[in-house]
């Protein structure tokens, strides 16, 4: 019974994850996640008893997998410089998925941050992991801690950039742009 209920849940949170992210939140109700996930609406709200739990979960599993990607992609890089423009090489490969619309983290809190505190904190959640993993690549590479700040905005300014414009071209530009603030702030002796 728990592999199935599971596997009932990945169902409507893979079903949510594909209509959060490619029409929005406010646009989506539940009635689409039931009819798109094929699960009852009675038993989606047995797995979830509010829009907003749903929510949160799809936020919680889109995190550890977009971070698990990310860490994976710039982990087989050899060396802790490559690993720092590895970062910009992996949104590249990120904004040219069809139907790339940007952060869900920023389309979430754009939505909901001013009335729902707890997709707020999960966006906080997600933009502050994502700047402590550039802060450990950074401090791996023997450079100031203050180049993960730059190299922050750099990558945040590229992810809505690309949305924005529906072009990869920005990860390019930030890539470009974190080598020149790498040789800006080079490395202990």
């Amino acid at each position: 019974m728990v592999d199935r209920d599971e596997a009932v849940r990945e169902r409507v949170l893979d079903a949510a994850q594909k209509l959060f992210y490619g029409r929005g939140i406010q646009a989506v109700g539940m009635d689409a996640v039931r009819n798109a996930s094929g699960v009852s609406l009675k038993r989606l709200y047995q797995l979830f008893p509010s829009k907003e739990a749903l929510v949160l979960q799809f936020l919680r599993q889109r995190d550890a997998r977009w971070r698990q990607t990310l860490t994976d992609h710039v982990e087989a890089q050899p060396a802790p410089e490559e690993r720092i423009t590895a970062v910009f090489d992996w949104l590249h490969k990120w904004f040219s998925e069809p139907g790339y619309r940007g952060c869900a983290f920023i389309n979430s809190f754009g939505e909901m941050g001013a009335v729902s505190p707890d997709v707020a904190a999960q966006a906080r959640h997600h933009k502050r992991a994502f700047h402590d993993y550039l802060a450990q690549l950074v401090t791996a590479a023997g450079r100031p801690a203050e180049l993960a700040d730059q190299l922050a905005l750099l990558a945040e300014g590229a992810i809505t950039t690309a949305a924005v414009f529906g072009t990869p071209e920005p990860a390019h530009q930030a890539r470009a742009a974190a080598r020149l603030l790498m040789h800006a702030h080079p490395g202990a002796a």
